[in-house]
């Protein structure tokens, strides 16, 4: 495999850990990296992911990053800005992103969808999304795992994650509500999950044969039995300590796929939860039926340290595979299997 050289777009949790991955890579050349904050510019590479340096210094600068002709861009910023994508696309760097807004073309805006292809055409590259979850689990573990059927009743992936050491009391209580009274909690929050993961059950329903005729997003919340104190800060009685999001891929009105995420900060919950450590559960229904858990063994109190390698370690293990790839939005059905490359 020759050495493919790529840039690292964006350093916040997940792109300074694809970052350290890129570095350490045996196949690939980290030829830059893109910051947004003017702050981190000029800083060693190795600095910001913490590893020695590299001799590679951070630049704000997107012209600065589309001069150097990098095989590929590792896009991970904390949201998806098209024109940059295009930019990039454009000038034919493939992209490797953790963004979930290409992981089905068909559920892409039709405009956004035209002018992303435009550039992939017209830079010869391509662009993929993929990441722990949405990706590895909503993707590539159930068509392993439907591989095995010939009918299929249903498939459901629970996943779980204790939140609960998790020192991060913007994330807990400002992006994600919790600690807020119920009735003050914004019912979109739970609904998001269409948005994030609906396009990914639509691709798996695909590859089957059983396209979906549609998709619902539903939600429930879960509040403390008592005040309990958590990595991030206090929880009073009766406030949100957890949260469950649902969508569900419906097919000649029975739901086929399902993907609920649990999220919690207590086990002490009004009402009671049953509720699974930190990880994924499928279980498939049909001919050749299955249960698999996956369980993340980690004291939860790294979780937060280690947890941002499932995401960030694929997408540096797809560079070699998109990068050589047919030009165009591509999915995982379009890819080989991603492996990854340790020596």
């Amino acid at each position: 495999m020759r050495p493919y050289r790529v840039v690292q777009w964006a350093t916040g949790t997940i792109g300074a850990r694809s970052l350290r991955g890129i570095i350490e890579h045996p196949g690939l050349t980290l030829a830059g990296v893109y910051v947004h904050s003017p702050a981190k510019a000029g800083r060693d590479a190795g600095e910001l992911c913490g590893t020695a340096p590299t001799g590679i210094t951070a630049t704000h600068d997107v012209g600065n990053i589309l001069s150097l002709g990098a095989d590929c861009v590792l896009y991970a910023p904390l949201t998806c800005d098209v024109d940059e994508v295009c930019r990039l696309l454009a000038s034919g760097a493939n992209v490797v992103t953790t963004r979930g807004e290409f992981h089905h073309p068909g559920s892409m805006d039709p405009d956004v969808r035209g002018r992303v292809e435009e550039a992939c055409a017209r830079g010869g590259s391509s662009i993929h999304s993929t990441g722990s979850s949405p990706g590895f689990i909503t993707e590539a573990v159930p068509l392993v795992l439907t591989s095995l059927a010939r009918r299929l009743d249903g498939l459901t992936i629970d996943e779980y994650a204790d939140l609960s050491r998790r020192p991060s009391p913007e994330l807990l209580f400002g992006v994600m509500g919790f600690g807020m009274a119920p009735e003050a909690f914004d019912e979109r929050r739970l609904t998001g999950a269409r948005t994030s993961f609906g396009p990914s059950l639509r691709l798996v329903a695909d590859a089957l044969g059983l396209p979906l005729d549609s998709l619902e997003a539903s939600g429930e919340l879960a509040t403390a039995g008592r005040p309990v104190r958590i990595a991030a800060g206090e929880l009073a009685a009766g406030t949100v300590a957890a949260q469950r999001l649902v969508v569900t891929g419906v097919r000649a009105g029975r739901p086929l796929l399902r993907f609920r995420a649990t999220w919690y900060c207590t086990r002490d919950l009004d009402p009671a939860w049953d509720l699974g450590d930190t990880g994924w559960h499928l279980s498939v229904e049909g001919d050749a039926p299955l249960e698999v858990g996956i369980r993340l063994p980690v004291p939860l109190d790294r979780m937060a340290e280690v947890s941002p390698a499932y995401t960030a370690n694929r997408a540096v293990n797809a560079v070699p595979v998109v990068c050589e790839a047919a030009p165009g939005i591509r999915t995982t059905l379009d890819l080989p299997q991603i492996t990854a490359a340790l020596a």
